[in-house]
């Protein structure tokens, strides 16, 4: 049994295991990510495969990135949650563990086994969503992975949806992120807390009676239990969701949505506002297909099966040769083997005044609001 690494590297952890060809994880452990360190977050990823690797027989390293990878996945070019500027990653790796490395963008990563393995298994028009610190995406086109000309295409979190709004980590202002993210659902129930406390008491329960103590999953647990300000700060996210994904059927048509991170624990409360603005928003809606929009199969794990899956299908002497295909096909075979004609892609979303409207009504954070601190 071939056996794998793989490392899901983001903005706070690394998460490394030890996975089989079916997609099975062995072995798991975490890590904190020193995020601003290149050097040190090297050496957390090597630290972690070595452990791995003591205790079990694996024949290489795959690696996702949260950032800009580079055509020959080789370098991190660029990351807004680390200091990664140009990292040649992939040889700091190697060179400390002695096998041989492939690294990915953490959401092609992802992308990748929720379509070979998890919720799109079967589907060739798939664009995975994962909703947590930021958003990280991967977009699947014809049964392959998307890269862009230069490596760096899924980026949609980082595409204005409201110009000169909240301020992103990246640098530029009204970032999707900034929007529909797991920081976007905390900040806005912190701030709807400090207005509202007395619609918020179970989630200042849950926070310890700190609006500071509010994260992520106090929100989700608190909208579980129908805490209103918790249920509404679901609904705006939601929103922005559903507006995102549509802008993005207008220019890519998928088949089908995976929704992931770990804002999408809490299910229907984030899916069905969802829908309700994709329905709204998308193009000619009532005249066409809808893609479906799906809670992604394989949780937090996505990033890290995907990578430690992209290793074994490029190691030498691998039997599947290189990574063109991601998708079992349920249809017709790819005509001839070959890839599709690729060109650049920019999605705008709608900024039409039924959109603005909603968002003004649901309590979205406006460009009045924006912190101009930098």
């Amino acid at each position: 049994m071939s056996l794998t690494v793989g490392v899901d590297v983001g903005g706070t952890k690394v998460a490394a295991g030890v996975v089989d060809p079916d997609g099975h994880i062995i072995e798991k452990l975490k890590r904190s990510t020193p995020a601003a360190s290149t050097e040190l977050t090297a050496k957390v990823v090597a630290d972690a495969v070595a452990e791995l690797r003591g205790r079990h027989e694996v024949s290489g390293v795959g690696i996702g990135a949260a950032g800009f990878v580079d055509g020959c996945r080789s370098n991190v070019l660029f990351a807004p949650h680390l200091a990664w500027r140009g990292e040649p990653l992939k040889k700091e790796v190697e060179d400390l563990v002695g096998l041989p490395v492939v690294m990915e963008n953490d959401g092609n990563a992802a992308a990748w086994a929720e379509t070979v393995l998890g919720a799109a298994r079967g589907q060739e028009h798939v664009i995975f969503i994962g909703l947590g610190t930021g958003i990280a995406a991967g977009i699947v086109i014809n049964g392959e992975l998307y890269r862009g000309r230069w490596g760096v295409a899924g980026e949609p979190g980082h595409y204005r949806v409201v110009p000169g709004g909240r301020l992103c980590e990246c640098g530029l202002r009204g970032c999707w992120e900034q929007y529909a993210s797991g920081n976007a659902l905390v900040a806005e129930a912190r701030e709807f807390a400090r207005r509202s406390p007395g619609a918020a008491g179970r989630l200042l329960e849950l926070g310890g009676g700190s609006v500071e103590g509010i994260n992520g999953p106090e929100v989700t647990q608190a909208a579980k239990d129908g805490d209103p300000c918790a249920l509404r700060c679901f609904e705006t996210v939601g929103s922005w969701l559903g507006q995102g994904l549509a802008a993005l059927a207008a220019v890519l048509d998928p088949g089908c949505f995976v929704i992931g991170g770990g804002v999408s624990d809490a299910g229907e409360l984030l899916l069905a506002p969802a829908r309700a603005a994709f329905e709204d928003e998308l193009t000619g809606g009532s005249y066409r297909p809808r893609a479906e929009i799906r809670l992604a199969q394989l949780g937090a794990d996505a990033g890290l099966i995907g990578a430690a899956d992209l290793a074994r299908r490029v190691l030498p002497g691998s039997p599947l040769g290189s990574v063109q295909r991601t998708a079992p096909l349920s249809g017709p075979s790819p005509r001839d083997g070959r890839s599709p004609r690729r060109s650049t892609i920019t999605a705008n979303p709608p900024t039409n005044a039924a959109t603005a409207s909603r968002a003004a009504q649901l309590g979205a954070f406006q460009p009045m609001s924006v912190d101009t601190k930098r």
